[in-house]
């Protein structure tokens, strides 16, 4: 009886010590946060679609034409951008650079390419580098913006355009033939066809392969000395030409135009218009001016250095996609532009790829981005942007799933505004690209099933933010129905469920994080602790964001 006791005794005890040790919590050194351009959520927007901060300067060079819908200038302003980073709107995204559309000086007359009269609303019409133009703002706005988003360690990327100047209009003369062709067209059947060539009629092309000197042209020249400014500007291009030993062509002007705004206001980085349209070398040489000149700009502006990350460059090379990994095929040949100049490229493959389940998407994109050649580069992955009219769920039904597979997607993820408020995609009336363009919808975040959409885009972008794993980590499909993963980079360890069912879930996390863990679900703010390798959730959201606490 006695050794019956005794055993009923060890028993009780060893069955007492393994629950201490099972329940007994596991304290982890966790990944600090670090921002990283490769893991970067990246928020893409019309500027004078985006938010009107400023009435007073709507109208501008008498542009009254009727135009074709959603072809005018509309309101939107550097000002308004400004409003929403003071309001924390960004912040509740998680989003960590602002990729805004060009903001110089445009064209002041219209063209109509077959889809109504149109105004350089878009600002890839451009007529001036030197200049903003005042639909948009002012210098002052812009540094007011730039800092402002420094503030708040949000980066900034300005878009730029070094490829064609502006339409020819009766009040906008074409630049001089040492600068620019007006034909042939574009015809895409090879390199020659692709690069020296305007894109469309009436878009003048910058001779950007020429080495020759050129004079400025005379009407640049004219509105500057108008505009009281000619002096300045003309000793600023002597010291430029004079330091550099760059030959006075066409593009080491606008090189240095460009650059310009980097060392005034700090820009982080360029996102870069229509890059296949050059040779590729053209890029080298204004990536390396670019970042010597942000170097020199952190040097002189301790106080608003963010950190040591190098001066950004992302190409639009229209029609790149990841499955091409560094190369782009013109079919004569091919041009690997992370070799000259960008350290990611806008992928177009992705809208296609969305198509598909989660674990063709999450698998394909760990596998590429992982491979040796892949390792010091990246791609930006987007569902809908301003010129690509075939989106990813054009009509706004599957949000969610949006959501899901841009913001949990290895690589840079660009949110196009009204992504996280299902703004329209399809707007009657309109042709072409404009039905992309709709003002952004902020009176529908008051309704309730918007609100619903916006929460699931914030509560994702704020984990991707926290957790580099999402875009820089090991993929791992833990079950496939329900659809559950893990992520792994360096300390950062993540587990997602998604399309869970509501209620109790139980989630099996034991190869990703040990029995005693505590963990927080980001997504129900919800605290659970790992037993058995199994984690518990009782939460109203079939979305589950597991990490460390």
């Amino acid at each position: 009886m006695r050794k019956v006791i005794l055993n009923l005794l060890l028993t009780i005890l060893l069955v007492s010590t393994f629950s201490c040790e099972t329940s007994k919590e596991v304290q982890v050194e966790k990944e600090p946060y670090k921002f990283d351009w490769d893991a970067a959520t990246v928020y893409f927007l019309l500027t004078d679609r985006f938010n009107n901060g400023d009435t007073s300067n709507d109208l501008n060079f008498e542009r009254t034409t009727e135009t074709g819908l959603l072809r005018n200038f509309m309101g939107g302003d550097i000002k308004g951008i400004t409003a929403k980073i003071n309001e924390g709107y960004f912040d509740k995204l998680g989003i960590e650079a602002i990729w805004f559309s060009p903001v110089f000086e445009q064209i002041h007359g219209f063209v109509d390419e077959g889809t109504g009269a149109t105004y350089g609303y878009h600002g890839y019409w451009i007529k001036d580098w030197t200049n903003l133009d005042p639909n948009f703002g002012t210098m002052d706005d812009l540094k007011e913006m730039v800092d402002a988003a420094h503030g708040r360690g949000i980066r900034i990327l300005l878009d730029v355009v070094l490829n064609h100047t502006g339409p020819v209009t009766p009040l906008d003369p074409v630049w001089p033939e040492s600068w620019v062709r007006t034909s042939p067209t574009c015809t895409y059947q090879d390199f020659e066809t692709t690069a020296n060539c305007t894109l469309v009629k009436n878009l003048p092309d910058i001779k950007t392969e020429s080495i020759d000197n050129v004079e400025l042209p005379q009407s640049l020249i004219e509105k500057w000395k108008s505009e009281g400014r000619y002096e300045k500007e003309m000793a600023e291009l002597d010291e430029f030409f004079k330091t550099t030993g760059y030959s006075k062509a066409p593009r080491f002007y606008i090189m240095k135009w460009l650059t310009d705004y980097i060392r005034q206001f700090g820009i982080d980085g360029f996102r870069v218009d229509t890059a296949k349209h050059l040779r590729e070398d053209a890029w080298s040489e204004l990536s390396i001016l670019a970042k010597q000149v942000f170097k020199e700009w952190k040097s002189n502006n301790p106080e608003s250095v963010l950190d040591e990350s190098e001066f950004f460059m992302l190409a639009e090379v229209y029609g790149y996609g990841i499955s091409g990994k560094r190369n782009y095929n013109f079919g004569d040949r091919k041009v690997d532009y992370f070799d000259n100049g960008f350290k990611s490229l806008i992928n177009f493959e992705f809208v296609y790829d969305a198509e598909k389940d989660y674990d063709f998407v999450f698998h394909k994109y760990d596998s590429l981005l992982n491979q040796p050649e892949m390792k010091k580069v990246t791609v930006m992955n987007y569902i809908s942007s301003h010129d690509d009219g075939n989106p990813f769920d054009g009509a706004r039904q599957k949000t969610i799933e949006s959501a899901n597979k841009l913001l949990l997607t290895s690589g840079m993820a660009q949110i196009y505004y009204g992504d996280e408020s299902a703004r329209s995609l399809e707007i009657s009336g309109t042709e072409g690209d404009a039905t992309l363009r709709s003002f952004m919808n902020w009176e529908d975040l008051s309704n309730t099933e918007t609100g619903k959409v916006f929460d699931h885009w914030s509560k994702l972008g704020k984990f991707r933010k926290i957790h580099k794993s999402i875009a820089n980590g090991e993929h791992q499909t833990i079950t496939s129905d329900p659809y559950v993963f893990s992520r792994s980079f360096n300390k950062d360890k993540v587990v997602i469920g998604l399309e869970l069912k509501d209620g109790k879930k139980i989630i099996s996390v034991g190869e990703v994080f040990e029995n005693g863990s505590v963990l927080i679900d980001s997504y129900s703010n919800t605290e659970t602790v790992v037993k058995d390798g199994m984690a518990e959730i009782d939460s109203p959201f079939n979305t589950v964001l597991l990490a460390y606490k």
